[in-house]
Parts: C-alpha cells; structure tokens; sequence
C-alpha cells in the first residue's frame, strides 16, 4: 500500500509545487514525501502547532495496539497534503472550466493543515465525555476552538494573511460541525467539500486518518481513496464520483465504520477511556482543566501530558486521580462484563443507560452495589450518519463525455451490501474486580426487565466472575 502510494505522489507533486528551493522536505510514512513552503511554515512553526506533537491521534490506543502512538501533527501534515492534492487534481483536469486561483488552493491546504490545531487532548474523550461532565452538558467543540486558535496564531505571531483567505479558512473547519456558517464563496462551494465535507462525508480527513490508524495498528486496509481523488469531477459545484467506483466508496465508510468497533471502541481501550475520564473529573476541581477551553492563550498549553502531571504530583487533592492513573499503568483497569447490541426497531427511541439502571435492576441480597461501582458506555457506530445511508448524499456519473449526474441506490449494485447503517451497543464494566459477578447479573436483570429476555450474546466468564 505504502509504495505504490508513494510512487503516485512523486508524480503528483509535479502539480502542487511550484519551487522546491523555497521549501521544507518532509518524509511521511503514509504519503512519501510532503512539502511546506514558507507561507504554510508560518503556522507550523508555532508552539501552538508543535503542540500537536503532544497529542496522540488515539489517545491510548496505544495501550492495546502498541503501536498506535502516531499524533495529530503527522496527521494534520497528511491532510494538509493530500487537500493540496485533490485541488491540484482538479484544476489539472478541469482547469479550462473551473477557474481555481492560486488563493483557492491556499486556501484549502490551510484548512488541511490547521483543521486539528484546537483539538483536545485523548482524542475525542475530552469534549464528548470529560467536558459535558463536569460542565453540565457542555457542547464545546475542537473546530470552533480551532478557529479562535488560528486568529490566535495570526495576530500573536503577525503572520501576514490576506482577509478573505483567513475568512474562508474558517468556514472550511466548520463546514462538517454543527455550527457550520454560511458559506462566504457563492462560487465554488465545492472547495469546501474537500477538508471537512458536510455534503456527503467523503474528504481527504477520513482518506488520511483510516490509512494511517489502520497502518499504526497493523490492520488491513483495502480502501483505495487515490483512486476517487484521480477519478473525482466537479460537476454543478459539487464533487461527483465514477459510478463504477460505488462499492471503493462504500469501503470507505465500512472502514472507518471498522475502525471504531476494533480499535476507537474496543473494549479495553473504552475501560481506559472510562478511567482517564474519571481521573481527569477528579482532577479538573485542583488543575481547572476545563477552565482553559475558551481561551486560546491558555488551551494551547493543555495536551496529554496532563496525565503524568497527575501522576507525578505529591497533592493530597490529587490521590483520587493518581490512584486511578496507577492502576491503568498496573493493567488493574475497569473489568468489563458484557454488553448487548440495541435491537434496530429500539434505537430511534433509546434512552441512555446509567450506572443508576444497572444498581437498580441488581436483585443478589448478598452484594449492594453502588452507583460509583459502575460504569457505562454507549457506543455508536455507523457510516458517519447515523441511521441514514452517506452512499445517498453522493452524485455519480458514468462518462467524462456526459455531464449528467444521478444517485445509485444499493440495491441496484449489490444485494450484500448492509440495510442498516448504525450499530447501538450498550458496555457495562465494573470498577472493581470482585463486584463483577454482581454487575453482570444485574445487568442481565436490567436486560429481561427492558426486553423480555436476555440480548446479550453469551453470559460472562466464570473465570471473570471470580476476580478479586
């Protein structure tokens, strides 16, 4: 996989470099070699920037697949390649027609690049469970930090930016996020697409993140994202695909989809995900972790070495939090016990689980369980929207000649491709080994109480049920 991409993208930099002398050659185990010229090193080279260096593309990961410790820098240089990619691609097939500027293509390289510069530290733990935590709720989210972060950079290091690309910059990293503005460019709505695709899901982000989580865990990859960016066509101001490469389009979804069942949320790596929240909530009263997330001058200096702050303190307030951070380290994680998969026709109306259900449904006199003995997770997993099918979003056509473009429903292409597109799965662990026995039967007690019977697949261990 390396190789061969690696060879195509000698050939592609032809297009996306003017001159070599002025730029910094960087080797990327993904993507061969990326350069930088001056304009793009004005942001790399920041401490804001660098920063991403601290931060592990899959948090800890790494503690299962040892060799997930790749960062946020490595992958924000992917994007910012392989964004500078697909519009140099574009223009070269389609420059007659399409009118992209130099300015368009700085401007979608610097959306690539900086789209991560605000995130969290642990992946995405931190603003989807440590922070509506401890703030109640909290929707805060990376790419609104990352725009507040690159006005930041602008003025604390007096980059010089033209207005307007910094505007449309902006717009690009919110493009996908709930808070997406409306679009400054009336023409050419299509570069938006390209680093954060609100569209139809399908941008150079996921191309890099799946090839390069895949590679770091030693898993297989069959997903060839060169081909759509080779074959890809702007066509009335969005970005259309070959028909005949439907089914390497629907590979990349189930890939990702993939990803997060065997390695974003496998189950040990979701026990240490329960612990670093649990440790960080403890912490966050004496550190004020949370009290950074609206200023930038004070977020850049938060990334994952909170943890060994925790963990090396002497503070009596600080015990709580390192004792857990302790047992991570000891592999005395939080054991899981079972889950279940929510039946299709429960999942429009499914109402969370808490700790609280599980003590509730325990029925064993011998063992009274607490809420603090108990910890759940939900996990989600679709095609990136939910229960609806993306493959629906995305226009096709079938000749370069025509300019006629349509939507291919799944049935016409295959019969084995999935009717569903989301996966519900409900965790339950226990926070202390020998209270696991207890936890499973009241977690089966809950199940019978909500369904009528058991829908986990298998009963847990004996051999677990008698940890101490």
């Amino acid at each position: 996989m390396g190789t061969s991409w690696n060879e195509e993208v000698t050939s592609f930099y032809s297009l996306s470099c003017q001159d070599r002398r002025f730029s910094k050659h960087i080797h990327d185990n993904v993507h061969g070699n990326i350069y930088l010229d001056p304009f793009f090193l004005q942001f790399v080279d920041t401490e804001q920037f660098q920063r991403l260096r601290d931060l592990k593309q899959l948090s800890l990961s790494h503690m299962v697949y040892p060799g997930a410790v790749h960062s946020r820098f490595e992958h924000s240089l992917g994007v910012y390649w392989l964004a500078g990619e697909a519009v140099h691609t574009i223009k070269a097939h389609q420059g007659s027609e399409i009118n992209i500027e130099r300015n368009d293509i700085k401007t979608v390289k610097l959306a690539g690049l900086l789209h991560d510069v605000a995130h969290g530290p642990f992946s995405h733990l931190f603003e989807r469970e440590f922070l509506p935590r401890v703030l109640n709720g909290s929707k805060w989210s990376h790419e609104e930090m990352s725009v507040k972060m690159i006005d930041y950079i602008v003025d604390a290091h007096h980059i010089e930016i033209d207005a307007a690309i910094l505007k449309n910059v902006k717009e690009m990293i919110l493009a996908n996020s709930a808070n997406a503005s409306q679009k400054t460019m009336s023409k050419k709505l299509f570069l938006y697409d390209i680093v954060a695709n609100g569209r139809n899901g399908i941008d150079v982000d996921k191309f890099d993140y799946i090839v390069r989580d895949s590679r770091a865990c030693g898993l297989g990859c069959n997903f060839q994202f060169q081909r759509l960016m080779e074959t890809m066509r702007v066509m009335g101001d969005e970005i259309c695909y070959k028909a005949n490469d439907y089914l390497n389009i629907h590979k990349l979804f189930a890939t990702r989809a993939d990803l997060h069942r065997t390695v974003y949320t496998h189950a040990k790596v979701k026990a240490i995900d329960l612990m670093v929240v649990d440790a960080l909530t403890l912490a966050n009263g004496e550190l004020g972790i949370s009290e950074s997330i609206q200023e930038p001058a004070k977020f850049w200096k938060l990334d994952d070495s909170i943890l060994r702050q925790i963990e090396t303190s002497d503070k009596q307030e600080l015990k709580e939090a390192r004792d857990l951070i302790l047992r991570m380290r000891r592999r005395d994680l939080y054991q899981f016990c079972n889950e279940f998969s929510v039946p299709k026709d429960k999942q429009e109306h499914f109402k969370d689980i808490t700790p609280q259900d599980i003590v509730c449904s325990q029925r064993n006199v011998g063992t009274t369980l607490k809420e603090e003995d108990v910890a759940v997770s939900i996990v989600k997993i679709d095609l990136t929207r939910g229960r609806s099918n993306p493959l629906e979003s995305i226009k096709f056509f079938q000749e370069y000649e025509s300019d006629r473009k349509f939507q291919i429903q799944d049935e016409l292409i295959s019969h084995l491709l999935p009717a569903f597109c989301q996966d519900m799965v409900v965790r339950v662990y226990s926070k202390k080994p020998e209270l696991v026995e207890a936890v499973s039967e009241a977690f089966v007690n809950y199940q019978i109480k909500t369904y009528g019977r058991k829908v986990q697949v298998h009963d847990t261990p004996e051999k677990k049920k008698r940890l101490k």
